[in-house]
């Protein structure tokens, strides 16, 4: 599963590839990851650095920019900053519909692209939060969906708080059923098994879960669940039952900033699996981080989810309140 996970997204961009913008292009990996884009057809390229943004543009979007953040302390000079920065620049074209999308991270932080997002792209209807998802490929698992997982958040927010924590699995939801086209199972996971222990932390999960069926009454959604309880059958039959996630679920909502990203980079390195991501949802046009220790396989990947995204692109939101 997990390579026929990578071959189905690849092949499912090239059926309508979109325009995809790469605003890193001083990286040789964005290099050598835009010529395998474009020679497999997966995505139309905007390929950005410092020496290739049209001069009209920076200065229309710097008048625009300042008037959106001028509130926020920009000033006309930092405003046009930022628009000489190739990262905001992108994001002001996928602001103008002038792309699909973006995916960067190889040399700017998460914090960077976040920001890029929401002061050019802003948040998506009825959104609350933006956050980062992994897809976990792990080679030669029984897990998840036959060795592919989602995690999150493991990028963006560091403790959020049960609404926040809710928004982030339904969300993953639904980029899990956009993406791997199956119905998301959804663990909010703890160090508690359905009232084995008890603490804030576990309220705040339980909290979560009650908030998140609320959102999204169609996805099956469960918790509190330790990890063994959440993804191994023969563990769930013994410490819960009669749940629809319990040993079988696919995506995995980790109650902290510190759990999610110790995780995957444990799952990563461990079990030698592939982290493509993270995913930025939550935002009003499909983007994509990622790791800046990503390989040229992990930028290729990103830029077929994206446009994966862009196809699905508004599926659901109106349900997310």
């Amino acid at each position: 599963m997990a390579d026929a996970f990578v071959s189905r997204i690849r092949s499912k961009a090239k059926e309508n590839p979109r325009t995809i913008i790469l605003p890193e292009m001083e990286d040789p990996r964005m290099q050598e990851a835009s010529k395998i884009i474009e020679s497999e057809g997966i995505a139309r390229l905007i390929k950005l650095s410092k020496d290739n943004l049209d001069p009209e543009k920076v200065q229309r979007y710097t008048e625009e920019f300042y008037e959106l953040r001028k509130a926020k302390g920009v000033t006309p000079e930092s405003a046009r900053a930022y628009m000489e920065n190739p990262l905001f620049y992108a994001a002001m074209e996928v602001r103008h519909g002038n792309a699909d999308g973006f995916v960067a991270g190889a040399v700017n932080t998460t914090a960077d692209v976040v920001r890029a997002v929401l002061y050019c792209i802003g948040l998506a209807p009825r959104a609350r939060v933006i956050c980062g998802a992994f897809f976990m490929v792990v080679p030669d698992s029984r897990y998840g969906e036959n060795g592919v997982l989602v995690f999150a958040d493991c990028a963006v927010v560091p403790m959020p708080n049960e609404k926040q924590l809710a928004h982030i699995g339904v969300s993953t939801a639904r980029l899990t059923r956009e993406v791997l086209e199956v119905e998301p199972r959804v663990a909010f996971l703890s160090y508690s098994s359905k009232g084995s222990a008890e603490g804030p932390e576990v309220d705040k999960v339980r909290k979560a879960v009650a908030l998140a069926k609320d959102m999204a009454p169609e996805v099956a959604i469960d918790g509190e669940l330790q990890v063994d309880s959440a993804i191994v059958p023969e563990v769930a039959q013994h410490k819960v039952k009669d749940s629809p996630v319990a040993g079988r679920a696919n995506v995995l909502i980790f109650p902290d900033l510190n759990a999610g990203n110790i995780s995957y980079k444990l799952v990563e390195r461990l079990a030698k699996a592939r982290a493509i991501g993270p995913i930025i949802m939550g935002g009003a046009r499909p983007c994509s981080d990622l790791s800046r220790g990503c390989s040229v396989d992990d930028i290729v990947d990103c830029v077929a989810i994206t446009v994966l995204r862009a196809n699905n692109w508004g599926y659901g939101q109106e349900k997310e309140e």
